[in-house]
C-alpha cells in the first residue's frame, strides 16, 4: 500500500520517542496499529464487495444470453449481425404492412366517394338524365 522502507520507519520511531517520550510511545504505537488494521480491514472489505459485484454482473449477463459463454468471439459477432439483420427485415415487413393498410383505406374511401356520387347517370324522378358528351 505505502512504500515505506526500514529507514523511514526508523526516523518515525526516533521522532516519536523524542516527541512522545518513552512512557506514551507504546500506547501511541498500539493506537496507530489499531487504526491501520481497521483501515486495512475496511479496504479489503470494500475490495471483496467490488469483486463480488463484478461476478454478479457477469452472471446476470450470462443469464440474459446463456449461449454467450459457449460461443467464440467470431460466432458471437456473426450471431449479433444475424439478429440485427432479422430485426431490420421485421421492421421493413411491418412498414410494408402498414403501407398496404393505408393503401387499402384510401381505396375504400375512393370507392365510398364513387358510391355516393355516381358520375355516369343521374335520375330525376322518372326521367333519366345523361351527362353531355364533350366530344
Amino acid at each position: 500500500m505505502f512504500d515505506i522502507g526500514f529507514a523511514e520507519l526508523l526516523v518515525v520511531g526516533v521522532l516519536g520517542l523524542i516527541i512522545l517520550g518513552p512512557e506514551r510511545l507504546p500506547k501511541a504505537a498500539r493506537t496507530i496499529g489499531m487504526y491501520v488494521g481497521r483501515i486495512r480491514r475496511t479496504m479489503s472489505g470494500i475490495q471483496r464487495e467490488i469483486e463480488q459485484e463484478v461476478r454478479n454482473q457477469e452472471i446476470r449477463e450470462k443469464m440474459q444470453d446463456p449461449m454467450r459463454s459457449y460461443l467464440s468471439d467470431d460466432e458471437l459477432k456473426a450471431r449479433q449481425e444475424e439478429e440485427a439483420r432479422q430485426a431490420a427485415e421485421e421492421k421493413a415487413y411491418e412498414q410494408a404492412m402498414h403501407q398496404q393498410e393505408e393503401d387499402a383505406d384510401i381505396e375504400a374511401k375512393i370507392k365510398s366517394m364513387h358510391a355516393h356520387h355516381p358520375t355516369s347517370e343521374k335520375t330525376d324522378g322518372e326521367n333519366t338524365i345523361t351527362p353531355p358528351n364533350d366530344k
